[in-house]
């Protein structure tokens, strides 16, 4: 091993595992929690001003949490994952020119989103159920939030960045205290306070763009201050497909993955349309908490790319596999329990967002037919996060399409055999099932180092095993 290698490098090759992923878990948690705190402090006080708002904003939700899962999950994992790679191979100069090729991407992929979602926003939300009071909602705080998406995918990015390098405190710090800033935030420019005017649901989407400004700064600032691991550059530095593709090739993979899981719960808000707005502002309720999961499990899987990454870059494959199976386990046990606490006392969460007995109702179906299923969510998603450390995305996206197939073709036909609202949503929790099994069995079957064969289990390690 090099004496010149970085501390922090050397920690996630060489610290033992489980409690190396913790202590790094931790501070990212938080972070992560933080940030799903951002969308449940807007959803509080949006519920003050009805059901319709609140309808609304379920129809644009699913767009704003593509765009998350894309920008810090699907592209944020490929930028972390390469930065990672490029350190623990000993490549610092690549590593440093991969904080420029990132912002460059983001950049781009800001732009894409803010076209598409304000020149084909409404027709969007009308085709997912929105009609009405609920789709000019639903159009005013989407066309507030898009215009800004630039902003989110800079933030998401730049954090990605300072991730790959094993230091989770900074983008946790950063969160924590933007989070603190947007609670008063929020309902100041909602409901208006003094000379502010309200601008009902105009002014959430005001308040986070905001958030992801000072965050955006906040973060540059850290990558160009002399604390920083990575010295980043603005000047001479040559733009080089190899370093984009490095990036690509996970990211894009990635966000297939992303774009399955958000078409999953926008079909499945679409199928709850046709039981009544009260029933599309259940279930987006209801299913913000699958939302929170996301952040939640990132927490632990955003270390896990940094350590599955800079193992396999250093060649320790057998320590990046059994890292995986420890996060797997993790996973699976925090969603697992949070599901089950979600069945079992279901108007908890519901009523913090509105009080609507028809709204309580449909959410409360979804909960208990969903809730305890979601462990598998858990695995499947930490797992996908050490596939992109990996750079082998293969399998986690066959997954995710696997999930999209079951959830929407399930609940179509549970329609159309006139089912009602509860046969859709044990389509959505069998697609869950599904999405775990078939990643964790891929890997386990070795898909990360040849062709899948048949899993000799989750928790040991493939004697003899070889690259290929």
């Amino acid at each position: 091993m090099s004496t010149s290698m970085d501390e922090r490098t050397r920690l996630l090759l060489e610290a033992p595992i489980g409690r190396t992923l913790l202590r790094l878990a931790a501070p990212n948690i938080v972070v992560m929690v933080a940030q799903a705190a951002v969308g449940l402090v807007e959803t509080f006080f949006v519920g003050k001003l009805g059901t319709d708002a609140l309808a609304g904003m379920a129809l644009v939700f699913p767009i704003v949490m593509l765009m998350q899962m894309v920008s810090a999950g699907a592209m944020g994992g490929g930028i972390a994952s390469a930065i990672a790679r490029a350190l623990g191979a000993g490549r610092r100069g690549d590593a440093d020119a991969l904080v420029l090729h990132a912002m460059v991407i983001a950049v781009g992929f800001g732009v894409v989103f803010s076209l598409v979602l304000l020149l084909g926003g409404r027709w969007l939300y009308a085709e997912m159920g929105g009609s009405g009071v609920a789709l000019e909602a639903a159009v005013t705080y989407s066309h507030w939030v898009f215009a800004g998406a630039i902003l989110v995918w800079l933030f998401n990015s730049l954090a990605a960045v300072i991730r790959g390098t094993g230091n989770m405190t900074v983008p946790a710090n950063v969160t924590v205290v933007g989070v603190v800033a947007l609670v008063p935030l929020s309902p100041v420019l909602i409901f208006g306070w003094g000379p502010i005017p309200a601008m009902g649901i105009a002014g959430g989407a005001v308040a986070l763009l905001l958030y992801y400004l000072a965050g955006t700064l906040a973060l540059a600032a850290y990558l160009w201050s002399d604390s920083s691991l990575l010295k980043p550059s603005l000047q001479n530095v040559k733009l080089r497909w190899p370093l984009f593709r490095d990036i690509l090739r996970v990211g894009l993979l990635g966000s297939i993955s992303s774009l399955a899981t958000n078409l999953s719960i926008g079909i499945a808000t679409s199928l709850a349309g046709g039981f009544g707005t009260a029933a599309i502002a259940g279930y987006g309720t209801a299913s913000r908490l699958e939302y929170l999961l996301v952040p939640l499990v990132f927490g632990l899987g955003a270390p896990l790319v940094a350590m599955v990454g800079t193992c396999m870059g250093a060649g320790q494959h057998e320590r990046a596999l059994k890292a995986t199976w420890i996060g797997a386990a993790m996973a699976f046990m925090l969603a697992g329990a949070i599901g089950l606490a979600a069945a079992i006392f279901p108007r908890a969460w519901l009523s913090l967002f509105g009080s609507d007995p028809a709204m309580i109702e449909a959410g409360t179906l979804y909960l208990r037919t969903v809730g305890p299923l979601y462990g598998f969510f858990g695995v499947g998603l930490v797992l996908y996060f050490a596939s992109q450390g990996a750079g082998r995305l293969l399998w986690p996206v066959a997954g995710n399409i696997a999930r999209l197939l079951v959830a929407g073709i399930g609940g179509w036909l549970a329609i159309r055999w006139g089912g009602g609202l509860w046969h859709v949503f044990v389509a959505q929790g069998a697609a869950l099932v599904v999405y775990g099994l078939v990643i964790a069995g891929a890997i386990a079957g070795g898909a990360w180092f040849g062709r899948v064969g048949w899993p000799k289990g989750l928790f040991t390690l493939f004697s003899g095993m070889r690259t290929r």
